[in-house]
């Protein structure tokens, strides 16, 4: 196994473009990464990549032998899928992404309960909200927030996710309540808006009474955390756009109140992205049917009775 391991390091610098990135993904360090790069190197008897102090590139044979390891790591792990669906004993790791709140209120409580009942499947839980590339990061699934224009991965619809415009009563009382989309640009509010490394969207997209419409909304404050936005919007400090589920609790006690309900946000998605070959393992299949079902049942809860 010793010559798989080396492949699978040698696929993850690959695809990281980092020794210490690939070393911290296969739970090592970047000294036995280098070790193991060098094994293959002089197993293979050629330099598969080329090593400065400040970037690592693959050599022309690397990205040739790149396209035949990956092929190999796939087959293993359908050879292995097969005979644990024979066996009937599904085993082995999941590493999932998911939005840091769903991950948080809808995922990790989940996971221990899973793992009770599947002893020999462990999980790895990634969460963050930026945008995740399921095969380049060796994801078997990722959760995501909003519509995919275009997809070569299976999607699998969660829940569709209304959404609204909300900020604290101190906000409301300090700049008043904004009656529409024009209201907020117009009136210079303070927008807190989810942005990040490589993010294309910087506008609002919002329902009129001719249709869809975005809005070039601003604000002092930005972060990558969905849930830090709402942090500051519980604290007075401007409006923000959040999936209904994420904030009922905060609308039913009045810490949040809706705001330009003339023009309420455009619905979004959560779906679960999987790699189409990974579908085929029992253990993937297990875990998203598994999950699935609970979210769907804790979102619905989270907003059953709330009148808006």
């Amino acid at each position: 196994m010793a010559y798989v391991s080396n492949i699978r390091m040698f696929v993850r610098v690959y695809e990281l473009g980092s020794m210490s990135a690939a070393a911290r993904d296969q739970r090592t360090s970047p000294a036995v990464a280098s070790a193991r790069i060098a094994e293959l190197e002089k197993h293979l008897g050629l330099r598969l990549f080329n090593r400065t102090t400040r970037s690592l590139q693959p050599t022309e044979n690397g990205r040739i032998f790149y396209d035949g390891a990956r092929k190999v790591l796939e087959a293993i792990e359908e050879a292995e899928s097969a005979v644990a669906q024979t066996a009937e004993n599904p085993r082995g790791t999941v590493f999932v992404a998911a939005p840091l709140g769903v991950g948080r209120r809808f995922i990790a409580p989940h996971i221990p309960a899973f793992k009770d009942e599947y002893p020999q499947i462990d999980l790895r839980l990634r969460l963050s909200d930026r945008k995740i590339d399921v095969v380049a990061e060796g994801l078997d699934m990722a959760f995501h927030i909003g519509r995919l224009e275009d997809s070569t991965l299976k999607v699998r619809l969660v829940a569709d996710c209304p959404r609204i415009l909300c900020a604290a009563p101190s906000y409301i009382d300090r700049r008043g309540n904004p009656v529409d989309g024009e209201a907020i640009v117009k009136d210079g509010h303070d927008c807190l808006n989810l942005r990040f490394p490589g993010a294309t969207e910087f506008r609002w997209m919002l329902q009129t009474p001719t249709g869809p419409e975005r809005f070039n909304i601003t604000g002092p404050f930005e972060s990558d955390d969905g849930d830090v936005l709402t942090g500051w919007a519980l604290d007075g400090r401007g409006i923000v756009m959040k999936p209904i589920f994420e904030v009922a609790d905060y609308l039913r006690d009045g810490r949040l109140v809706p705001v330009a309900t003339a023009t309420p946000p455009t619905a979004t998605q959560l779906v679960c992205l999987t790699q189409h070959r990974r579908l085929r393992d029992p253990k993937i299949r297990l875990f998203t049917d598994f999950i699935t079902a609970r979210m769907r049942a804790e979102m619905a809860a989270a907003v059953d009775g709330l009148s808006l």
